[in-house]
């Protein structure tokens, strides 16, 4: 008798487990469990886009309050010299530090000079022609302006310079290795952002972001 109670109450259960599998089969079929899951894409999809204007309007403000005539693609090496400063991995030696330090006081003290003209004369020149100046009567403004981004930008490369002479070779493949980790920008959410998805798997998996990677470090000129 209690063998045939217990048979029945599987039985029993069994039946219920298979009608609540089959209910949320149907839910499902009709996209009723599917449309959490589209809400909560949408939801990442909406900070996505949001982060991406954010970055967009950052390095728009970066661009416009730049004193250097070459806006991108020279890199800021005391920069990232001051980010690794202690670190053990980059191994500044002591006299290496004084040089730097050096190097970095004449820049810093020359670009902070010349930034704030930079940023007033741009300022001028676009309120000046929208209000309907004439290009002649600008030309001397423009001029002026060509003058003190063209002195910015050879401090700056005066800078890479002698950066690069006092590193070693291996202290500037660390820099140059370990660039986006400090930048809270473009570097660090693309690794976010592609390093999560199949297809930079996919990539990584057959050797194809490897490969672009050693195509980076060639283009890069070390004394």
């Amino acid at each position: 008798m209690i063998k045939k109670l217990t048979l029945t109450s599987l039985t029993a259960l069994s039946l219920l487990l298979v009608t609540a599998q089959a209910e949320g089969g149907m839910k499902c079929a009709a996209g009723k469990c599917g449309a959490g899951m589209m809400q909560k894409g949408k939801m990442g999809g909406n900070k996505m886009a949001m982060k991406k204007k954010m970055m967009k309007k950052k390095m728009m403000r970066r661009k416009m309050n730049s004193p250097f005539l070459i806006k991108h693609g020279l890199p800021h090496l005391t920069r990232s010299v001051m980010q690794n400063w202690d670190n053990p991995a980059f191994a500044l030696t002591a006299e290496q530090k004084t040089k730097l330090t050096a190097v970095r006081k004449e820049t810093m003290g020359t670009v902070l000079k010349v930034k704030p003209e930079v940023i007033a004369l741009r300022k001028e020149i676009v309120q000046a022609s929208m209000s309907g100046a004439k290009a002649a009567d600008l030309k001397a403004k423009v001029d002026k302006l060509a003058s003190l981004e063209a002195e910015a930008t050879m401090v700056h490369l005066n800078c890479i310079e002698k950066t690069k002479d006092i590193l070693s070779k291996d202290q500037l493949l660390f820099l140059l290795a370990n660039k986006n980790k400090h930048h809270g920008g473009k570097g660090n959410m693309m690794k976010k952002g592609m390093g999560q998805g199949k297809g930079m798997k996919m990539k990584c998996g057959s050797g194809k972001c490897g490969s672009g990677m050693k195509q980076d470090t060639v283009k890069i000129e070390t004394h």
